[in-house]
């Protein structure tokens, strides 16, 4: 979502993006005209009229379970997104939790009393990512 218009969206689709990604990227991009949006979850630039780069991950609660804010010089990750994705998904299901770097099919952590100072057994840092 960004303050472009939808004009301006499926040009970026047409000669960018789908140059990146083979048929485009696979969800609707959405114009947030005036930065309405922005504002609310606090990313839209007052004085230069968009909406500073960020990601917000919304579970089906609506709750903000991650959030990131970029500035424009530095590109986000998507294997990072789509990480936090499947860690949230698995916690939702599981009730496990998911230690640093985390990737599916490494061990996860079970919450108790059980684990307080015991951490160290389970996950090693160099599990991670």
């Amino acid at each position: 979502m960004s303050v472009d218009s939808r004009f301006s969206h499926k040009i970026w689709q047409e000669e960018e993006l789908s140059k990146m990604v083979k048929g485009g990227v696979p969800f609707p991009m959405l114009t947030d005209a005036g930065g309405r949006i922005g504002r609310v979850y606090g990313v839209y630039d007052e004085e230069a009229g968009v909406n500073i780069r960020g990601r917000f991950l919304i579970d089906p609660e609506g709750i903000i379970q991650a959030m990131e804010v970029m500035t424009p010089p530095v590109g986000r990750n998507v294997a990072e997104l789509i990480r936090q994705v499947k860690a949230f998904q698995h916690v939702a299901k599981t009730g496990e939790v998911m230690p640093s770097g985390w990737q599916p099919g490494k061990p996860t952590l079970k919450p108790g009393p059980d684990l307080a100072g015991k951490v160290w057994k389970v996950w090693k840092p160099d599990l991670a990512f």
